[in-house]
């Protein structure tokens, strides 16, 4: 039976991240287009824990999962610098793929996977959930209808306090770095509301002499018009998940971007020199929703070369700040 006979996908989880417990494994349980099949684990045990809590077969073994028939896809919630050997292999599998942000540490290597996808047809698609929040549609809406003129700058902070020591953030063989942890965040976010025209034109990344990992950064980026991104970054912060567009009339500032829970209403705030308007969102789990849109393409056979571009597009974008960035050891 085709894809596009079906109306539901087995999925198997390559994994047992702790995003994935919290947050995608129960959003699939909303999604009637997915079914999950299976978790695997290194570990029996804990494969067995997280096959017990979502009621699914557990699997030790990740290759044991890519062997399984009734799997269509797989979600990669892996250490980054795990992805491209385990997602390679899924595609060579003939699976489709979700995978967590960022899906490759370098342009390289997502030129190389996006390719393999398309030889195999399969969808390969990177985790950025925050973008099919319902808040970010409004934005843009409120952006067409003139609320603050015309765009004139776009400022985004994302960062949290630090982790415990043994976190794979703080190990650079598995992609540590806030750059790839949370700078991918307000970079995404300013190519959704800017478009993809942005260039790099300067950074800073501040190491950690004990791990080697950087720990927070910042760049500037502008758009063909001139318009300047101004974005920040890091796990050793207060936290803060936010952007701003100013424009010529006023500011329109979303306080919870990245990681509203599924029962928020994110307040949007529109300010002008003679209005301080607050906006509330309907809540949205933003997990359910790429969890949906990524099992509807694979059924439909649609969305794949878009989710190509993205993936390309981000790597260029955080390859581009690492290559320029003043790097600072502290």
């Amino acid at each position: 039976m085709t894809d596009s006979m079906r109306d539901q996908i087995g999925l198997g989880v390559i994994g047992c991240a702790s995003v994935a417990a919290r947050r995608m494994l129960p959003a699939i349980r909303e999604v009637p287009a997915v079914r999950l099949v299976a978790v695997a684990s290194r570990s029996a045990e804990k494969a067995a824990q997280f096959a017990t809590r979502f009621g699914c077969e557990a699997i030790t073994g990740y290759q044991n999962l890519l062997d399984r028939p009734d799997v269509d896809a797989v979600y990669v919630p892996l250490p980054p610098g795990l992805h491209h050997r385990w997602i390679s292999l899924a595609l060579e599998a003939g699976k489709h793929v979700l995978a967590e942000k960022p899906l490759a540490m370098t342009r390289h290597d997502a030129v190389e996977l996006v390719d393999l996808a398309v030889r195999k047809g399969r969808l390969l698609m990177e985790n950025f959930a925050f973008v099919h929040h319902s808040q970010h549609a409004t934005v843009q809406a409120l952006v067409m209808q003139g609320a603050i003129g015309e765009p004139r700058s776009f400022s985004s902070s994302f960062g949290f306090p630090p982790l415990g020591s043994d976190n794979f953030r703080y190990r650079a063989e598995l992609g540590g770095g806030a750059l790839l942890d949370a700078g991918v965040y307000p970079i995404r976010a300013a190519q959704l509301l800017l478009g993809p025209d942005l260039e790099v034109c300067g950074a800073c990344l501040r190491y950690d002499d004990q791990t080697g990992v950087d720990v927070a950064g910042g760049a500037l980026l502008r758009t063909s018009r001139g318009v300047p991104v101004h974005l920040s970054f890091g796990f050793e912060h207060a936290y803060q998940s936010t952007y701003t567009l100013w424009g010529s009339l006023g500011e329109l500032t979303a306080d919870r971007a990245f990681t509203p829970p599924p029962d928020l209403r994110p307040a949007l705030h529109v300010t002008r020199m003679d209005l301080h308007k607050e906006l509330t969102v309907p809540p949205g789990n933003q997990f359910a929703r790429i969890c949906e849109q990524f099992a509807r393409s694979v059924l439909d056979g649609h969305g794949f070369d878009q989710a190509y571009i993205d993936i390309v597009r981000q790597a260029t974008l955080v390859d581009a700040v690492r290559e320029i960035a003043q790097r600072v050891v502290c």
